[in-house]
């Protein structure tokens, strides 16, 4: 068994960090206001990206009207998710269209903007 200077269980921590990833993902004004209070803690999302429960979130708020990012960016944290199956997979979650998630996150207080 491999071990750092520290022990075994700091070797552990080490590995699940570097399986993390970061994604930048748009998020327009309506639903941007609501995760950068904390007040809104999912966001459902085409599953495009493979996330996983670790996962970093930047969202970047995008203003529709003009195209362009406004500039502000919070830091999530996916904490759960439930992938889309479609018709004929298990219940509930028949009704979630297989290639989406429904992502549960919380705002990175480790990793602020």
């Amino acid at each position: 068994m491999m071990t750092s200077p520290t022990g075994p269980r700091h070797w552990q921590v080490e590995t699940e960090r570097e399986k993390r990833r970061t994604h930048e993902l748009k998020s327009w004004p309506e639903f941007f206001e609501p995760l950068s209070t904390g007040e809104k803690k999912f966001e459902l999302r085409k599953n495009d990206r493979d996330f996983k429960v670790g996962d970093r979130l930047v969202m970047k708020e995008w203003e529709p009207n003009t195209g362009k990012y406004s500039g502000r960016e919070i830091r999530m944290r996916v904490n759960y998710i439930i992938a889309g199956t479609g018709p004929g997979g298990i219940t509930p979650y028949n009704g979630l269209v297989a290639g989406y998630a429904i992502l549960g996150v919380e705002l990175d207080e480790d990793d602020p903007v």
